[in-house]
């Protein structure tokens, strides 16, 4: 799992890195905006975008952004994950089974 987790991380630093260089930044940040406003919503993410398609200040929030973290946050998630690890399992209940009754 920490290999995973060293792996996104290292990912999304080279994408805040490619969407700093000014001629090839703005071609990342289009090829990124379906992902951007998937995971931000449709406002927020259209800002997002338009941001880091804008030469100059693109450059100047992706590098800020890669010291300070999201300026515009993710969108909560609409489904709450539950870590089933941590929490206690109950017993099945065994149902104990009667003899059966002869009858003649």
């Amino acid at each position: 799992m920490a290999k995973t987790v060293k792996g996104r991380v290292g990912w999304a630093v080279i994408k805040k890195l490619l969407k700093a260089i000014p001629i090839i930044g703005p071609v990342f940040s289009v090829g990124f905006a379906g992902h951007e406003i998937k995971k931000k919503g449709l406002v927020p993410g259209a800002v997002h975008v338009g941001l880091d398609v804008t030469p100059v200040v693109g450059t100047a929030k992706n590098v800020v952004e890669i010291i300070t973290g999201d300026w515009i946050p993710d969108k909560p998630s609409k489904t709450p994950q539950r870590d089933e690890a941590s929490q206690p399992r109950q017993p099945a209940q065994v149902e104990q089974s009667k003899p059966k009754e002869i009858t003649n």
